[in-house]
C-alpha cells in the first residue's frame, strides 16, 4: 500500500468553524498574539494566556469535523495515510484518522512547565491556575509557542521522505519550519495542493485544486482512486 502524506493547516479546520489563529488585525482582545502565545507572554501574565486557550478550547468543543476530515479517513482504504498537521485541534482524531502528528501541539492537552515529557489530557475545556503536574509545577497549554523549537519536526521530515504521494490542505506553506516539509518529499512524488489561495511552492511538481477542504478532498479522492484503478 502506497504511503500518502497529508500536510494540513488552518484552512482545513476553518470550514468547521475554527477561527484562524490571528484575527484580521493580528490582535486578540487588543493583545498581540505574542502576548498569549509565547514564553514571554506566559511569564508576564499566565491568567491571560490561560483564558486565551480556555476560550479556544471551549470553541473547539462546539465544532465538528467537516467532509474534508472524513474524506482523509476514507483514503485509508486505499493508502497508508499519515497526517502531519500544523493545527492544534483534534478534528482529525474525532473524524477517525489513525496516524496524526501534531507539529505545534494539542489544544486539549496540558503539560508540565518544568518537564515537557509530562503531558496530560484536559477534561473539558478549562485549564486553571493552580493545576500542577506530578513534580509540583503549574500546568501550561501543550502548545509550541512563538520562539520555541518544534520538537517533532525531525519526525515530520522522516515521514515526508517516505511519501509516495503528498497532499497539502489549507495552508499556503509560507510559515517556516513547516513550509520546508514539501522539500523532503522524493523527487518523483506527486504533490496535490487543496487551497483556494495561490500556492508558492515548487510549481513543477504540484497539482493545485483551488478549493477548500470540503469540496477539494472529495475531488482528490476521485482523482486518486481513478489512478489506482487505471
Amino acid at each position: 500500500m502506497k504511503k500518502l502524506v497529508v500536510l494540513t493547516g488552518a484552512g482545513m479546520s476553518a470550514e468547521s468553524g475554527i477561527p484562524t489563529f490571528r484575527g484580521i488585525d493580528g490582535l486578540w482582545e487588543n493583545h498581540r498574539v505574542e502576548d498569549v502565545a509565547s514564553p514571554n507572554g506566559w511569564k508576564k501574565d499566565r491568567e491571560l494566556v490561560m483564558r486565551f486557550y480556555n476560550e479556544r478550547r471551549k470553541k473547539l468543543l462546539e465544532c465538528e469535523p467537516n467532509k474534508g476530515h472524513y474524506g482523509l479517513v476514507e483514503l485509508e482504504k486505499y493508502f497508508d495515510v499519515q497526517i502531519v498537521t500544523q493545527n492544534i485541534d483534534d478534528l482529525h482524531e474525532r473524524a477517525g484518522s489513525k496516524n496524526i502528528l501534531h507539529l505545534h501541539g494539542e489544544l486539549r492537552k496540558s503539560r508540565s512547565s518544568v518537564d515537557e515529557n509530562l503531558v496530560y489530557d484536559i477534561d473539558g475545556w478549562e485549564l486553571k491556575i493552580g493545576e500542577k503536574c506530578e513534580k509540583g509545577s503549574q500546568l501550561r497549554p501543550h502548545i509550541v509557542w512563538f520562539g520555541e523549537s518544534v520538537p517533532l519536526f525531525g519526525d515530520a521530515i522522516d515521514i515526508c521522505k517516505k511519501a509516495d504521494v503528498m497532499v497539502i490542505i489549507g495552508t499556503s506553506m509560507v510559515v517556516y519550519p513547516a513550509a520546508s516539509l514539501i522539500n523532503y518529499a522524493p523527487a518523483e512524488c506527486p504533490v496535490y495542493v487543496i487551497n483556494p489561495a495561490s500556492f508558492e511552492g515548487p510549481s513543477a511538481k504540484v497539482i493545485h485544486i483551488k478549493k477548500g477542504a470540503v469540496e477539494g478532498v472529495p475531488e482528490l479522492i476521485d482523482i486518486l482512486t481513478k489512478s489506482i484503478n487505471n
